[in-house]
């Protein structure tokens, strides 16, 4: 009898600013999980990337990632990549970090919107500000990485509701702003890039994936074939988190294949929970 496969594409270790682990026992926690394969995503923000050192975190993450990928050779498939926050705001130096070496996932995010004066979307009192404009705006920009060819898959697409609706209890009706929410999609399909279902927000007071299932059926109903599922662990603990959730989320939305990445090209494992 077959067994899915279980692959966590999202995961960061101590060389993210927010990581608690290192990557070494990060893989220890995924083997005990029973995962087959993870992808190593430390923090890259592009804006602040001189300033708050991710030139020296980007360096260290891929030499320790590279180790452990030695190191459980065998045992667990370990992938290396990066989450490259706000990347056209210095595309030249995005193109280059992403070029450097030799990866096999990069995720692009967004963390500090346009207009707000570099705060985090975590930091944003979204109750003194009209939350569908701001969406709105949020979903314009993530178009434009969407065609940004450094990325291979949009992270986290409605990470703000972890706020809105997580912290704020806002009740947000995509609806509303269908035509940006399916420009978004269109993008992503159109430049053959992936949608990440990222399962942190069931271990968050929202309480979902992000995006939740609204969006990702709507995201198949336009043609997307290309998901990824990643619980975006900060400690070692989380690696494989919600995982079988996002995939069963997955195969309800009416996706048969998840997508995973080596060297960067798609590479799709069929859905058998």
């Amino acid at each position: 009898m077959k067994t899915q496969r279980l692959i966590d594409m999202h995961v960061h270790t101590d060389n993210s600013p927010d990581g608690v682990h290192s990557p070494m026992y990060v893989c220890e926690n995924a083997v005990k999980n029973n995962l087959g394969a993870i992808a190593f995503t430390d923090h890259c923000e592009v804006d602040t990337y001189y300033k708050d050192k991710y030139n020296s975190m980007v360096f260290h993450s891929y030499f320790e990632c590279s180790k452990a990928r030695a190191a459980f050779r065998g045992q667990l498939l370990v992938l290396l990549g990066l989450e490259i926050g706000q990347p056209l705001s210095n595309t030249e130096l995005a193109d280059k970090i992403v070029s450097e070496k030799s990866y096999d996932f990069i995720l692009g995010s967004i963390h500090t919107p346009k207009g707000f004066g570099g705060m985090d979307i975590k930091e944003i009192e979204y109750d003194k500000i009209d939350v569908y404009k701001f969406m709105s705006e949020y979903f314009s920009e993530l178009s434009e990485i969407a065609n940004w060819k450094g990325c291979d898959c949009l992270s986290h697409i409605t990470a703000p509701m972890r706020r809105i609706e997580g912290k704020y209890h806002m009740n947000f009706d995509y609806s509303l702003i269908q035509n940006d929410v399916d420009n978004l999609l269109k993008e992503v399909i159109r430049n053959g890039k992936a949608i990440e279902i990222n399962t942190s927000g069931l271990r968050q007071p929202i309480g979902k994936t992000m995006p939740d299932e609204t969006l990702i059926k709507r995201y198949r109903e336009l043609g997307g074939t290309k998901i990824t599922v990643g619980s975006d662990a900060h400690t070692a603990q989380d690696v494989g988190k919600g995982i079988t959730d996002g995939i069963k989320l997955a195969k309800k939305c009416g996706f048969q294949k998840l997508t995973f990445y080596v060297k960067r090209e798609p590479i799709e494992v069929e859905i058998i929970i």
